[in-house]
């Protein structure tokens, strides 16, 4: 089985990941925006639910992976979500979370990412017993195991952790101070997820502030399931270094006028200010598909405004959200925006750029990171 089909990918040739005569999944990658509950094995969600005795909609892998596809084709976020309720399930045991996290990082540097920070929320993993360190410390035994057996098959990967506070829930302050306590030890960064709309960065204030005292970087999900006030909180109030997302941002920029060869537009102050800033966008082209993010400019690939925000010099970067949900892989991600815009490895080598500058890792790591994409890329 291949680690893209591992995934949940459907089956596929190595055409399908092509651009420019080259297989994207040879070419060095970052992935920054990556669900370790969305990136789940198939026949790995199979197996657990077998060991703890939870009924699944389908036992066999590949139709699981199938069902996991439909589900997540909703156009709700709110829909695609309750797809997690299966896979956070299977994952409430160190062994479980290990195992999950382990693969996770195979699958990763079987596509060719070479540095990828994991985002997943330890508050939803504690009904079997696990304490939140616990929890933490499970998948980082998981993550280190990865990295050792991928780079015994000859694959060099970095990752990292970014622990995730539901913004729902009121644990937000707990869940910023667990990751604080980690950050020697595995983690890089600290995110808030979960349904958007109705649940503001502000709300979680007195964790950013935590956060910011202690010089600990934030991304925030921010410009999915809601707009620009989502945005502009993400940052005045959560002081994201990063958008989870960020898609609508472009809700603040007005198309004053175009015609065959050119689109004349002008941004408000809040898109200029992520512009400037070069606030990275953490894009996620089928996973905005799926859950209505683009719809404001319609249901198909080249609707999504990824196109006008590279053009206009924000900083784009592509990641796959949740490869399970999603049937994708950071390569068929790249290849298909490549298929709809006409992105050459020129483009492509820029998105991973964006990607290592914006990486919550040391001055001078970032400056490796890209010098390590920038020579596989030359290599080429």
């Amino acid at each position: 089985m291949s680690a893209e089909s591992a995934v949940g990918e459907p089956p596929s040739t190595a055409a399908q990941h092509v651009v420019d005569g080259v297989d994207v999944r040879t070419i060095p990658k970052v992935s920054l925006h990556d669900h370790l509950d969305g990136g789940l094995r198939p026949q790995t969600i199979v197996e657990l639910a077998d060991e703890i005795g939870l009924d699944l909609p389908e036992t066999d892998a590949d139709a699981l992976a199938h069902w996991f596809a439909r589900q997540s084709d909703s156009g709700s976020l709110l829909k695609y979500l309750k797809t997690f309720d299966i896979t956070t399930a299977v994952m409430q045991t160190r062994d479980g979370l290990a195992r999950v996290a382990r693969e996770f990082v195979l699958d990763l540097a079987a596509d060719g990412v070479v540095y990828g920070e994991v985002r997943w929320a330890p508050e939803q993993h504690l009904s079997r017993g696990l304490t939140l360190d616990q929890a933490v410390e499970a998948v980082q035994s998981g993550l280190d195991q990865g990295v050792a057996d991928a780079g015994a098959r000859g694959l060099g990967i970095r990752v990292g952790q970014l622990v995730t506070a539901m913004r729902h829930a009121d644990r937000a302050l707990e869940i910023a101070q667990l990751a604080v306590r980690h950050r020697d030890a595995g983690v890089v960064g600290f995110d808030i997820a979960g349904a958007e709309a109705g649940y503001p960065a502000s709300s979680h204030r007195v964790a950013f502030d935590f956060l910011a005292e202690q010089y600990f970087p934030t991304t925030v999900h921010a410009g999915e399931a809601d707009g620009p006030a989502s945005i502009q909180s993400a940052l005045i109030d959560g002081r994201a270094l990063r958008l989870g997302h960020g898609v609508r941002i472009a809700e603040d920029i007005t198309i004053e006028r175009q015609d065959d060869e050119n689109i004349y537009v002008s941004l408000g102050r809040l898109s200029q200010w992520v512009k400037d800033r070069e606030i990275a966008l953490e894009l996620s082209p089928s996973s905005n598909l799926q859950t209505g993010a683009i719809d404001p400019w319609g249901r198909e690939l080249v609707d999504h405004p990824f196109d006008l925000l590279y053009q206009l010099g924000f900083r784009v970067t592509v990641n796959t959200d949740n490869r399970l949900m999603s049937r994708t892989s950071l390569s068929r991600e790249l290849a298909l925006l490549s298929d709809a815009f006409g992105y050459d490895l020129d483009d492509l080598e820029t998105f991973q750029l964006n990607a290592a500058h914006a990486a919550f890792l040391p001055l001078e790591d970032r400056e490796d990171l890209a010098e390590t994409i920038s020579s596989g890329f030359d290599a080429i």
